[in-house]
């Protein structure tokens, strides 16, 4: 239950979040945070990319209202945060290397793994054995959480995904724990109270279309999977590192399928296409706001088969083995729906089109899966 400081402090981040939205959508021009429409984004005029940079503002108000909710963790989390959301920004603008974002997504995480002491540590027990990492589960960390930045970074792909799957995760993590620790309830409160705002201007219900940007998709992915290591690597926890996967498995396992599919085709992984969820159903004949409803209600609906998994006691083991079977179960059917929409898209081109077509088809900007910035048929910003 909210006590009357996070009340306050969650009502804060919602009207510093919108405030932030009306301020820096003017100021995006100058600032150079605008996407542009052009042969890969389908969207009407330009759009400010300041989503994002609301979203954090929003977090960092609310959290300096009840600042005695913030344990050093958290403090630490929100200052490397900092970072990330500035580098999304200037990305924004710039278009950064992806051997820039990588060398900064690093440092922030051993930052934190420094500072704090937190890293996946240990993976539970499966089977009747203790699987303790060691010195291991910092790499690991490392992986794990630049994974779920990115991830969520690709599912950004039509208006309102990111921050939809955002809440959805949120409240399977408090479904999971039951109760959480005042830190991590209050850092999650925080975020989908900042998320609210910009997801209702987004999708058109408030003013001026605006994205969320680079800033934004980084910001939420690098909190909450923080938030999960902190959650899952905690003695007595309610939360197990199995049943992290269900919190965040629907973007975990789009962005295993698609680069499954890459490396099967003897293409690189970052080679960035529309082969993406969100792709596949609007391939489907569905359209951008179907799509997201449906995108939505999968995400609910694994959480919650997640749930019913560990209710079942079966252990860990199990619950791995369940997820792991969810997992093949979902590449195959995702690329296997892909290649079929190829084949007829294919078979639908004269043969001395079919190069233009490709290249049309493929996202060629250089950033790679860490962009992945594909045309998305509603005009939202990334994929």
């Amino acid at each position: 239950m909210l006590d009357t400081g996070m009340l306050a402090a969650t009502l804060a981040a919602t009207a510093t979040s919108f405030a932030a939205i009306l301020v820096l959508r003017r100021f995006a021009e100058p600032l150079g945070l605008l996407d542009h429409p052009g042969h890969r984004k389908l969207h009407a005029g330009s759009v400010p990319l300041v989503g994002g940079l609301a979203i954090f503002t929003g977090v960092l108000v609310g959290a300096f209202i009840d600042r005695h909710q913030l344990p050093h963790f958290a403090q630490i989390l929100l200052a490397t945060s900092t970072i990330l959301v500035l580098v999304g920004a200037l990305d924004d603008r710039e278009d950064l290397s992806v051997r820039m974002r990588l060398v900064v997504q690093t440092a922030a995480i051993l930052v934190m793994i420094g500072t704090t002491g937190v890293y996946i540590h240990t993976l539970g027990r499966v089977f009747g054995h203790d699987l303790v990492l060691g010195w291991l589960g910092i790499p690991l960390t490392v992986v794990a959480v630049i994974g779920l930045v990115n991830a969520f970074n690709m599912m950004d792909g039509i208006d309102g995904l990111a921050g939809g799957l955002a809440l959805v995760c949120a409240a399977a993590i408090l479904h999971f724990t039951n109760a959480p620790p005042a830190g991590a309830q209050f850092l999650l409160a925080l975020l989908v109270a900042a998320i609210l705002p910009y997801l209702a201007v987004n999708l058109g219900l408030l003013g001026r279309k605006i994205f969320m940007g680079d800033a934004g998709s980084m910001l939420i992915g690098y909190l909450l999977s923080w938030i999960l290591i902190r959650l899952s690597q905690q003695s007595g926890s309610h939360l197990s590192p199995v049943d992290v996967l269900w919190c965040v498995a629907l973007p975990v396992l789009d962005t295993l399928a698609v680069m499954f599919r890459r490396l099967r085709e003897h293409k690189s992984p970052f080679m960035p296409d529309r082969g993406h969820i969100h792709h596949i159903l609007m391939g489907m004949g569905l359209g951008p706001r179907a799509t997201l409803i449906v995108l939505l209600a999968l995400a609910t609906t694994i959480a919650f088969a997640g749930s019913l998994v560990r209710q079942l006691n079966l252990g860990a083991g199990s619950n791995l083995i369940a997820f792991i079977t969810l997992m093949i179960g979902y590449i195959a059917l995702a690329n296997r729906t892909w290649a079929r929409q190829q084949a007829r898209t294919m078979g639908r081109v004269q043969p001395q089109s079919r190069a233009a077509a490709a290249a049309n088809d493929a996202d060629i900007t250089p950033m790679g899966v860490l962009a992945n910035r594909n045309t998305p048929q509603d005009g939202a910003q990334g994929s």
